[in-house]
């Protein structure tokens, strides 16, 4: 009996520190890798605060979801970062931005998953109140990249200012305007700093995007000139979320797109930024219309 009960206890001994083991093996791989179940959101300014409030929300618990937000300060360093599988999804860019980077990327595709809105870009000027009373001969600053530039300069055409080339497309620059009535001439900037570059006496007025603009302190349907509406002929402009091509079909990363536009989210943003981000929902094939 002795025997037996000695063998007894040392069986449930073994039985603990093979346990313990599997305990300790688990919890090294757990901090070694990222959680299966959560969604690493790569952002910009001020989507950082949207997606951080999105994660904090009941409902997305609800969804099994567990998102954590990575904030960074430039485009093609997230866009790179998400091609390469470091970021699961990312929320920042417009469709142009999204087919300008996948056009020149040799670190891998993004797939886009769906919109979320449009942020209208603005022409801004501490010196002049309409567009209309912008001398003749002035410089007007225009973002630097490839993207941003096609946009602003539609953007001027449409306010009147330019006409463009039948040929100008969504990466083409100020080589594609066809007539410029008012001899303008065009500085390109760092985009970043077009609230900074407002200040500038030498320049007239200055295209900025709204997640700039909104780190300005200055509101696009209040503050600027003239902005962008939603139409057709801004579509290439509304934001989407995107992610590496290869999980353009994960079923978890879409249903951000499902939290986003709910109606709780949506009187969240509203009242944050001042309506100056815009609900699109449209499916991916309005780009395509």
């Amino acid at each position: 009996m002795e025997e037996m009960r000695k063998s007894r206890i040392i069986l449930t001994l073994v039985g603990l520190v093979i346990v313990a083991v599997g305990v300790i093996t688990l919890t090294v791989q757990n901090n070694g890798t990222k959680n299966a179940d959560t969604i690493t959101i790569g952002s910009i300014g001020s989507d950082v605060q949207i997606w951080k409030h999105i994660a904090s929300l009941p409902e997305t618990k609800k969804e099994h979801l567990n998102i954590k937000v990575k904030s960074f300060t430039d485009g093609i360093s997230l866009n790179t970062a998400t091609a390469e599988n470091k970021i699961d999804v990312n929320a920042f860019q417009s469709y142009a931005y999204y087919i300008a980077f996948n056009k020149s990327s040799k670190v891998g595709k993004l797939a886009d998953l769906g919109t979320t809105y449009l942020e209208p870009m603005g022409i801004y000027s501490n010196k002049y109140k309409t567009v209309k009373s912008i001398p003749d001969g002035s410089t007007i600053a225009l973002a630097d990249n490839p993207a941003n530039t096609a946009r602003g300069l539609k953007l001027l055409e449409k306010a009147g200012l330019i006409k463009l080339k039948s040929s100008f497309g969504s990466l083409s620059g100020t080589s594609a305007i066809a007539d410029n009535p008012h001899h303008f001439k065009f500085e390109e900037i760092d985009d970043t700093t077009g609230p900074r570059i407002m200040k500038d006496n030498s320049i007239a007025a200055v295209l900025i995007g709204n997640t700039i603009a909104l780190e300005g302190k200055l509101n696009v349907l209040k503050d600027s000139i003239y902005h962008e509406e939603v139409n057709q002929s801004t579509k290439e402009n509304i934001n989407i979320l995107a992610t590496a091509d290869k999980n353009k079909n994960n079923k978890k990363f879409k249903k951000l797109l499902k939290i986003y536009h709910s109606d709780k989210v949506q009187k969240y943003i509203k009242e944050k930024f001042d309506g100056t981000k815009i609900q699109v929902q449209k499916p991916l094939s309005y780009f395509n219309d």
